[in-house]
């Protein structure tokens, strides 16, 4: 089986801020919700776990495979999209020609990413060599895998093992913490 989960909240999660590869670590809350995703899928069955090198990820990561034989193992192929110079920024849904809106509004125009940006292709190029090369030759082995990403992130990896096209590429809906069964 291979599932995927998104991090607990972050303070820049709680204000709409875009943290993108900003290594934010996960607040009160996001632990929370980590130690309730661990309770929840307790029963799960896992062989490995991979994630992101970022705190956020890590942190949630390490809560959910406390107390189990499980190897958490870092991948950089698995952080965060870049959102190059729009990382920070609160709000950007009410700045009308803030560049990133489109990869939100519409994700099948965006072909060229902000300033120091990731474009889509380049974030389905790095999470499907991830796939084709680790989780589904572990899957094809009867593995249950464990992926813990970020949202953008997540979303690409959804789209890919769902054959889903990049107009509807949010249509996944990634929430934090909540564990999603792929295949």
């Amino acid at each position: 089986m291979l599932y995927i989960i998104r991090h607990g909240k972050t303070d820049w999660n709680e204000i709409h801020r875009l943290q993108g590869r900003t290594d934010i670590p996960l607040n009160d809350e996001g632990r929370r919700m980590a130690e309730r995703a661990a309770a929840e899928c307790a029963d799960t069955h896992f062989d490995i776990c991979y994630t992101s090198p970022l705190i956020r990820a890590r942190e949630t990561a390490e809560i959910l495979m406390r107390g189990r034989d499980v190897p958490i193992v870092i991948d950089e192929r698995l952080r965060e999209m870049s959102f190059g110079e729009c990382e920070g920024i609160a709000g950007s849904f009410s700045i009308p020609d803030c560049p990133i809106n489109q990869l939100f509004w519409h994700p099948e125009e965006y072909t060229v990413p902000v300033k120091d940006g990731e474009s889509l292709d380049e974030l389905f190029a790095r999470t499907g060599e991830f796939l084709d090369e680790v989780a589904l030759p572990l899957v094809r082995a009867g593995k249950d895998v464990l992926i813990v990403g970020h949202g953008a992130m997540n979303s690409s990896i959804v789209c890919r093992i769902r054959n889903t096209p990049r107009a509807d590429f949010w249509k996944a809906g990634i929430e934090n913490c909540k564990l999603m069964k792929l295949i």
